[in-house]
């Protein structure tokens, strides 16, 4: 969030240098005399002083050693703000009882709340007066535990706090660019609003991916379940359609169709556990799965079929 802070602007820079420069001047500018007088020394090489931390804490405490640690109330106010910027909430919050300052920015939390939860409804509203991100991240933080404990009632307390709107669209961006949420709860909660889940469907991006790799991609985001049944069977309908919409060129180059790529993900899954699985013992060849899926799925090439084998045996699972 505040890398680009720790440049200072020219500006404050060159005043920092000059600051700094008056201050070892006056503190050897006495020695520099006495070594002209004697005309026997060298000259002294210039060196360019840069503002870095530990002059910048000499100059400003009077020419005194820091000890301990470093005091940020000494720093500029943005090059402080940056350091706590790498803080979780509750080191955030400690900061906060000694530097209250600096440990209460609404700059710092609103950051810690968009890292966290990277959409909601409210960021797109006028905040009224008053509005704290501090309050909003321990009410994120609190109807997150709530969904991972019951997922309908998690969504209702994101509603009566007027954090989210109950649109489909608004959830399914919510649910996307959010890594609190349990998965388990997750997929009870996708299960119930398959609305949600088409909407979540349709925000993911395959253009130009390959079909193992779209897969592990759709299922970091939506998980699999561990059993097969009707919403394996959705999810993987689903993502057959998106995959084609997204890749219309490829669609047309391998002729491929939803239907095929529905047979080959099962193919995919199928191999993955073949190849993984400890349990199996004698595992697939590749020749065995070109010539199984070619069965199922006659349109695709030889070629291509045993590159999506490849990636398998490379990589591994794809709903890992």
């Amino acid at each position: 969030m505040g890398q680009a802070l720790w440049r200072l602007p020219p500006r404050q820079q060159q005043q920092l240098q000059e600051e700094l420069a008056d201050r070892l001047a006056e503190r050897g500018g006495g020695r520099q005399e006495q070594g002209r007088d004697a005309g026997s020394q060298k000259r002294a090489p210039q060196h360019c002083y840069r503002p870095d931390i530990y002059h910048l804490l000499r100059t400003r405490s009077g020419g005194k050693e820091p000890h301990g640690f470093i005091d940020l109330e000494m720093l500029p106010p943005e090059l402080g703000i940056t350091i706590l910027s790498y803080l979780n909430a509750t080191d955030l919050c400690l900061a906060g009882c000694v530097w209250q300052g600096l440990g209460n920015d609404e700059y710092l939390w609103q950051g810690l709340c968009k890292s966290t939860w990277g959409h909601c409804s409210i960021y797109n509203r006028r905040l009224p007066a008053g509005f704290s991100y501090r309050r909003l991240y321990l009410q994120l933080d609190e109807g997150s535990l709530t969904f991972n404990a019951n997922p309908q009632e998690g969504i209702s307390y994101f509603m009566s706090k007027g954090i989210l709107v109950d649109h489909p669209t608004e959830l399914a961006k919510f649910i996307f660019y959010t890594r609190r949420l349990n998965w388990k709860m997750l997929r009870i909660y996708l299960d119930e609003r398959r609305d949600v889940l088409d909407e979540l469907v349709k925000l993911h991006n395959f253009s130009n991916q390959f079909l193992p790799n779209a897969l592990r991609d759709f299922f970091r985001h939506i998980h699999a379940p561990e059993e097969r049944g009707e919403y394996l069977e959705t999810l993987i309908t689903k993502f057959s359609h998106r995959f084609c919409t997204c890749n219309p060129g490829l669609v047309r180059e391998l002729g491929l169709s939803p239907d095929a790529v529905y047979v080959l993900c099962y193919s995919l899954i199928l191999l993955s556990i073949d190849l993984t699985s400890p349990h199996v013992k004698n595992k697939m060849s590749k020749r065995e799965f070109i010539r199984n899926t070619r069965r199922a799925a006659h349109n695709v090439s030889d070629d291509f079929v045993g590159h999506l084998y490849d990636n398998i045996y490379l990589i591994g699972h794809v709903a890992a």
